[in-house]
């Protein structure tokens, strides 16, 4: 039987954790090994219901169906999500932060274009081939082999030399047939890389957890990042955040989505040694947030500000950093959502000048094209 490239995408079970920068065993200003990780929350995470406004009442009026009637105490002004039990943990030992009303440049309230400028950093959708992550590894020398095999690669990671990903099917090691086969379909389409890419497969060690959810990935990724020639950088993948209709609150469909969050930290937790998660950055990627208002569906709509949720040692200490809008009417963006104050790639770029040792000017110039950035690396991380 013929399988095509296409066919193959269809019929393959993807997975949703991609490592990269392996090998590299020389870091730019110190010997330590720093990772940085990212969370793509694809469909739109809606900040408001991570983490809500304490005491607005206009706020909890637009919200009366989907209200969280429990939440995890935070700040004086902001409370958590209780589907964010082990991002508590963390928050209690100065491990975990957030930055809220912030959202990438984009207001088009599309998931294709929006999903496609979170990863580019760009302005104009599919404008940009490569991700602001790659090409800030590449600004850091980061080339060295990545892991093979789930595809297709994120644009987020693309735009460095030898940068593949994989998960393993149940640690198994796909037959020199099935490899065969699906190179020859590749070559279709011109995409030699992916011979690489397989070769690295077959050399790799494999090692399999219980599952190929997100808490086992977490803990195969931990278990990876901790290891001194192991990757310095690991992207997942949480889909289901786009609730139009029973959104729900303390429970329901975005209570999952933030609980698949948590499990990814979980894991990572878990599986890491003390001085490499002290060593790591942990940050979320969404396209947009969701509509202040609740829906007639008892859901909400795409909207603008959102919240960045942050981990790891690397986090300066526990604090919801925010140059807060408000909920007024007259304040909201459109009328209708958060606004957006802080422009996330700050915070993007400011997460690889802290963990890839690089000057944010650089990075400012280099990966973002000069564009007019806050460097937060001194507000939100630990530098030193």
């Amino acid at each position: 039987m013929k399988i095509n490239r296409r066919n193959f995408l269809k019929t393959t079970v993807f997975t949703s954790l991609y490592f990269a920068g392996f090998g590299v065993n020389s870091f730019a200003n110190s010997s330590k090994k720093k990772n940085l990780v990212v969370i793509m929350l694809r469909g739109g995470m809606d900040g408001l219901c991570a983490m809500p406004i304490k005491g607005d009442e206009g706020f909890e009026k637009l919200r009366s169906k989907i209200n969280l009637d429990k939440t995890l105490p935070l700040t004086t002004d902001f409370d958590l999500h209780p589907a964010l039990d082990d991002f508590k943990r963390l928050w209690d030992q100065n491990l975990a932060s957030a930055v809220h009303a912030t959202s990438i440049p984009y207001t088009g309230r599309s998931h294709f274009d929006g999903q496609n400028l979170m990863e580019s950093g760009g302005r104009i959708p599919y404008e940009i081939k490569t991700g602001w992550l790659g090409r800030g590894m590449k600004l850091a020398n980061l080339t060295g082999e990545g892991l093979a095999l789930s595809l297709p690669m994120p644009l987020l990671i693309r735009g460095v030399p030898m940068n593949d990903n994989y998960y393993p099917v149940k640690g198994i090691i796909p037959k020199t047939e099935i490899i065969d086969i699906i190179n020859d379909a590749y070559k279709e389409y011109g995409e030699d890389h992916l011979s690489t890419t397989l070769e690295i497969i077959k050399k790799r060690e494999f090692k399999s957890y219980s599952s190929r959810e997100n808490h086992s990935l977490a803990m195969n990724a931990g278990e990876k990042l901790s290891k001194a020639n192991g990757p310095r950088v690991a992207v997942f993948e949480v889909d289901g955040f786009d609730t139009h209709a029973a959104q729900g609150s303390t429970n329901g469909a975005h209570a999952d989505c933030l609980r698949e969050f948590d499990n990814i930290l979980k894991g990572l937790k878990q599986t890491m040694d003390k001085e490499a998660f002290n060593n790591t950055l942990i940050v979320t990627l969404t396209e947009f947030g969701r509509t202040i208002k609740q829906n007639s569906s008892n859901g909400t709509e795409h909207g603008y500000g959102t919240a960045v949720l942050m981990a790891g040692g690397l986090v300066k200490k526990a604090q919801v950093y925010s140059d807060w809008p408000g909920l007024k009417r007259k304040e909201m963006f459109e009328g209708r959502d958060l606004n957006s104050t802080i422009d996330a790639r700050s915070i993007y770029a400011s997460a690889m000048s802290t963990v890839f040792e690089l000057d944010f000017k650089r990075i400012q110039k280099d990966v973002f094209w000069g564009e007019d950035l806050q460097n937060l690396s001194d507000k939100l991380f630990k530098t030193v």
